[in-house]
């Protein structure tokens, strides 16, 4: 190459060793170490300083000799716990994002009894595993603020940001991988800044690239207003929101909701797939400053959304104690996404035969099916606390992630209400989004009817419950427990009796149009009216119902093929196992299944 001398060090007479530092010559604003090729004595240097050489020409002439000392040889024996200053600077500014840099901050962390966004994510992130991004990132706010004051108080801008490994003691690398984000309200409460909105860009664009699935710790008080270094005027160009919640449908989106969770943050929260949330918590689209400035009022943020409202609302899918249940409730629910479990254990199912009492009209807990049927200790309810007629879990057959649907008899004897209908119609809907099997246990009288009922908008509800089972593509099977009656019946099993893979009761079924006294006392009214003793009357009526109840036997749609079987609850379990073993695995995506998981 063409190249300056800048140095020429080394002159004739001079002891050289192999490797030593000759010249150095300057190319492009690049400086290139000239060392000697050879130990030995310098016999002539044939450039000057500042001379413009080309290539092939001679710089200097060596005359090999022995005993000098080899440099090349000393370079590799070089203390490799030396740190230079240049990533000296680097550790010294990376210490102080840490939490050991912010010791008061943490003491009143603990002593609130809540953890910090660094130390949730070590808990959530198997060791050694978590890769941050934007660490070095400081609040936009140098017109306002000196850097060591940022340094200082504003690392990471809020927010801890990376990829990590979660569960990867029970599955494969590609299948433990997830992204994570944890707000960090010991820095400006939390606040979405301009600079963590673009470590959330680059985040969620990782997300959609390796398909993550993501976990988001929300904790904050929403967009930040102080930062300074930033050419806007309303902010409403920012691409978090957008991009994830274009992530929605595509990746399992896990949101964890504790302490303050307000406006921006609580969007984000929104858009998960599942919101975790502490007893602690208060979750609302406004804070108590933007109440105040729409001219609301002043409230208190402990009096916005707390969990007593958002459980009961549907809102909060799992609700736990503190921060480690948290994470412990969030690690249980991606499992269910991350594949099947070699090594299960199981109740004896024959337990099973004695949970629906003989009693017809006796209610049960089907909560106890539920934990019998599937593997032990697999059981993850969602929305416990909202519309109680449904219970929707997540669980495990022989080590099978799978989603249960069930009536509960102890409410409403069973009656699908509007809560109820959107309850199951979204859980079957995340189901389907990313390929769980589902299972219904069906014990229902129907939809429930009656003018209040229907201000609930129950007709759109109930539809959707139609709607969502008749295009779930995913394994599904219906077990009757007891009642099957009617149009609440067929929502528990995809609109059909023909629409699951496998449609079965246990020996307690029972079938029919519609609940049976309200057959016969719609059907038979007129031969009932017909007798004019009331007691007479009564006698026929029970004599009808209890004819109406030996035809709607499971035994007897079994008989002309309604039913796929009778069987013994005992062998429920064996029958989905090998119904579920039966079906294909779901083909590689290159896209989304569906459009994006509803929210609600």
């Amino acid at each position: 190459m063409i190249a300056t001398v800048v140095a020429v060090l080394a002159a004739p007479g001079d002891e050289v060793a192999a490797g030593m530092p000759m010249m150095i010559l300057e190319a492009m604003k690049m400086e290139h170490v000239v060392g000697a090729p050879t130990a030995g004595a310098v016999d002539a240097v044939r450039v000057a300083l500042g001379a413009t050489v080309v290539e092939g020409e001679e710089l200097a002439r060596i005359r090999p000799g022995t005993g000098a000392v080899d440099t090349a040889a000393a370079a590799t024996n070089a203390d490799l716990d030396t740190i230079r200053a240049d990533l000296s600077e680097v550790f010294d500014r990376r210490a102080t994002v840490l939490d050991a840099a912010r010791p008061e901050a943490v003491a009143k962390r603990h002593r609130l009894g809540r953890r910090t966004a660094r130390e949730n994510v070590d808990d959530l992130c198997d060791p050694g595993t978590f890769l941050e991004y934007g660490a070095l990132a400081v609040a936009a706010q140098r017109a306002r603020r000196d850097h060591d004051d940022l340094v200082a108080n504003t690392p990471a801008d809020g927010l801890v940001a990376g990829i990590g490994h979660v569960n990867g003691e029970q599955f494969a690398d590609d299948a433990s991988r997830c992204a994570v984000l944890s707000y960090d309200y010991m820095v400006l409460a939390g606040t979405q800044g301009y600079r963590n909105h673009h470590k959330k860009d680059r985040l969620f664009d990782l997300v959609e690239r390796l398909r993550l699935p993501t976990v988001l710790f929300a904790e904050g008080g929403g967009g930040r207003p102080g930062d300074t270094d930033v050419p806007a005027i309303s902010g409403n160009d920012v691409l978090a929101f957008t991009l994830f919640a274009r992530l929605s449908g595509l990746v399992p989106l896990v949101g964890i909701g504790s302490g303050r969770c307000f406006a921006g943050n609580a969007a984000l929260l929104g858009c998960c797939d599942v919101i975790i949330a502490t007893t602690d918590a208060n979750i609302g689209m406004g804070g108590p400053a933007m109440i105040e400035g729409g001219g609301l009022g002043r409230v208190a943020p402990e009096e916005i959304g707390p969990v007593s409202v958002q459980a009961p609302n549907g809102v909060i899918d799992v609700l736990v104690h503190d921060d480690a249940e948290a994470v412990a409730a969030a690690k249980r629910y991606l499992s269910y996404f991350q594949g099947r479990l070699e090594r299960w254990e199981a109740t004896d199912q024959r337990a099973m035969r004695e949970l629906v009492p003989e009693n017809r009209k006796r209610v049960y807990d089907v909560r106890s099916v539920i934990a019998t049927l599937c593997d032990t200790g697999s059981v993850l309810e969602l929305r416990a606390a909202f519309g109680f007629g449904i219970v929707t879990a997540l669980a495990r057959i022989e080590g099978r992630p799978v989603g249960i649907v069930a009536n509960n008899p102890t409410h409403l004897g069973g009656a699908i209400d509007a809560d109820g209908a959107d309850k199951a119609a979204r859980f079957m809907e995340c189901c389907d989004t990313f390929d769980l099997p589902l299972v219904f246990l069906a014990d229902t009288p129907g939809f429930m009817v009656g003018p209040e009922a229907e201000r609930s908008a129950q007709v759109r509800r109930f539809a959707r419950m139609f709607t969502v089972g008749a295009n779930v593509t995913v394994p599904f099977c219906t077990v009757i427990l007891r009642k099957g009656y009617g149009l609440g019946a067929l929502a528990m099993a995809g609109g059909s009796f023909r629409a699951p893979l496998l449609t079965v009761a246990w020996p307690t079924g029972e079938v029919g149009g519609m609940g049976l006294e309200g057959a016969v006392q719609l059907g038979f009214r007129r031969e009932l009216e017909a007798i004019e003793d009331s007691a007479e009357r009564e006698a026929v009526y029970e004599r009808m119902v209890a004819a109406a109840y030996e035809r709607s036997k499971a035994l007897n749609a079994a008989e002309i093929l309604e039913l796929d079987d009778v069987i013994d609850p005992a062998d429920t379990r064996a029958r989905i196992a090998g119904l579920l073993r039966a079906c294909r695995p779901p083909p590689p995506r290159a896209a989304k299944k569906r459009p994006n998981l509803h929210p609600w």
